[in-house]
């Protein structure tokens, strides 16, 4: 697997968009490093950037930004809401696929000593690169903000971990780390008092509050024997939460850093700051992301509303996007574009399912078409979707259906699987295309030496062992749906029946289909051994879908004759 890391530095300037953009070229100037976000906030004259790469790419563009940045922001200039210690203030690397949370630090690391070294700037490191266990919070590391780091940098217990402890006082400090994937979130209230936000973000945060004697906003601090403040504990873990107030949106937000989505989920949050805004006669009214958010985040908030509303979960996932998008309110300050906030959508290039995003009308003119490709096998594959979505369909009307609440889980379950083996047929439409393609290619190799002759042959015989596993897979999926689609038929709402049997006939083609493509594929396989046992396993693909499709028409005959 490719190894890919994703960066996201904060850069103190939020308003100029002219130093901004230079920032983001120079972290553009490296080859491999895809940019997928930039956002911009006035009010807390900060911008974060996100960007991924291959890990050596990715910690040069870092540097590069880092460097910009120091060239352009003074810091004795700055101000904004967001608390800061540096022209670049955290610059976090997050591992996404391929790589592991120990090697992310060491390049991590490697970033912090380029900056130190070179650039003159404290740095400190922090979460799992941290040199010491009260580095690991960047909370404690950013402390006294850059009007405190001269003094800090005075004190032997917070030497930079790279670079001299000297006060840069054009950049300040930068702070370096490894961590993962965290969600910015920040949830609107309907009130312009800062107080009142805190109130609920202190009610939420993992470090809850301070408590006090008497009044409990400005009465003394309790402490515990070592003369550390004593506190409440908050309702939410992995959680980072202030309240502070807007100017260009004109009210007052809870802002979250949730630094483990996995053991609190961005629903979980909103609707822990939702109950505290309502216990105060406040109201949530929305919330925004700032940055990217894995796509599960949503999904997974979606299907949580669902289940609260008794509907089943399965779902297309522009469906689910959709609810969770109404659900949090994420589009209440600006349009909330999926393809633009949620980082997987942000790393698949426009073609890379030219077909399965086509209409239906672009789809059936492109086949028919002179371009022998798309062909048999692609659209034995979107046949198979066609019976999966069918599925999916029933299995959610009819845990719509009045009476029927007790099933609604066991629906929810069936349709939430057959929207899965949906989009893995409408992968698979293109994917055959791009067998077709690989073939085509392998035969066009040049053949004028005896090494050229033999490159071409392997090639050919590469691209046809994929030509039939492409198919093959169609038949595995498209007959996976077919047990679905017996239960639907069978225990169903009974109006649906007739499209079970529907959704049974697109996905015997669809194995049919495939079968044939198998077929025909084998038959220019040099490799006899493996087109020989692709030929078997397909030909028991075909013999059971034949079986499964006879049962389950067998089923909708006798509910249509019986007129249930």
């Amino acid at each position: 697997m490719t190894q890919l890391i994703e960066c996201v530095p904060n850069f103190s300037e939020g308003k100029d968009k002219r130093i901004i953009d230079e920032i983001t070229n120079a972290i553009q100037s490296v080859e491999g490093v895809k940019l997928l976000d930039v956002d911009a906030g006035p009010d807390t004259n900060r911008t974060v950037v996100t960007f991924v790469g291959a890990p050596e790419q990715v910690v040069l563009a870092a540097y590069l930004g880092i460097k910009k940045a120091a060239e352009l922001i003074d810091m004795r200039k700055h101000k904004g809401e967001h608390a800061r210690m540096g022209a670049t203030d955290v610059c976090p690397l997050i591992p996404i696929s391929g790589i592991s949370m120990e090697e992310t630090v060491e390049y991590a690391h490697k970033l912090g000593k380029m900056v130190g070294e070179r650039l003159h700037i404290p740095v400190y490191m922090y979460e799992a690169a941290a040199t010491q266990p009260e580095r690991r919070n960047l909370a404690n590391i950013r402390a006294g903000e850059y009007e405190g780091l001269p003094q800090k940098l005075q004190n032997a217990e917070w030497k930079p971990d790279y670079g001299a402890a000297v006060f840069n006082e054009n950049s300040g400090a930068t702070v370096v780390g490894a961590r993962d994937f965290l969600v910015a979130y920040n949830i609107n209230l309907n009130t312009q008092s800062v107080r009142l936000a805190n109130s609920v973000a202190f009610d939420v945060r993992e470090n809850g509050r301070i408590l006090r004697k008497g009044n409990p906003l400005t009465g003394e601090i309790l402490k515990d024997e070592n003369g550390s403040p004593l506190r409440t504990k908050g309702l939410l873990k992995s959680v980072k939460a202030v309240g502070w107030f807007i100017k260009e949106y004109n009210l007052a937000q809870v802002s979250m850093n949730l630094t483990n989505i996995g053991v609190t989920a961005v629903h979980t949050a909103f609707d822990a700051v939702e109950k505290s805004a309502n216990a105060r006669g406040l109201r949530v009214t929305g919330s925004e992301l700032v940055g990217l958010i894995p796509l599960k985040c949503l999904t997974d908030a979606a299907k949580h509303y669902l289940r609260r509303q008794n509907r089943s979960e399965g779902l297309s996932e522009a469906q689910l996007i959709h609810i969770a998008v109404k659900s949090l309110g994420l589009d209440e300050l600006r349009p909330f574009d999926p393809q633009q906030k949620i980082i997987e959508y942000t790393l698949k290039s426009a073609q890379t399912a030219p077909l399965a995003r086509m209409s239906l009308r672009e789809f059936v003119d492109e086949t028919a078409s002179e371009s022998p490709a798309p062909g048999g096998g692609s659209i034995a594959a979107y046949l198979g979707s066609l019976g999966a979505a069918l599925a999916a369909m029933v299995a959610n009307l009819s845990a719509g259906k009045r009476g029927w609440d007790e099933q609604i889980p066991y629906f929810s379950q069936v349709a939430t699987q057959t929207q899965v083996l949906k989009d893995q047929l409408l992968a698979l439409v293109d994917e055959d295309t791009a067998a077709f393609n690989q073939i085509m290619e392998a035969f066009s190799l040049p053949k004028t030496s005896e090494n050229d002759q033999m490159l071409r042959k392997n090639a050919i015989l590469a691209a046809t062992k994929y030509a039939i596993n492409v198919p093959l897979k169609t038949m595995e999926t498209a007959y996976k749906t077919m047990q679905f689609i017996e239960k639907m038929a069978q225990n169903g709402n009974p109006n649906s029946v007739t499209d079970a049997g529907v959704a049974a006939l697109c996905a015997r083609s669809a194995v049919y289909g495939a079968y044939l493509n198998v077929q025909v594929n084998a038959l220019g396989c040099s490799d006899k051994d493996f087109a020989k046992e692709a030929e078997k396993n397909a030909q028991l693909l075909l013999n059971n879908a034949l079986k499964a499709e006879k049962t389950i028409l067998d089923i909708v005959q006798t509910k249509l004759t019986n007129n249930v």
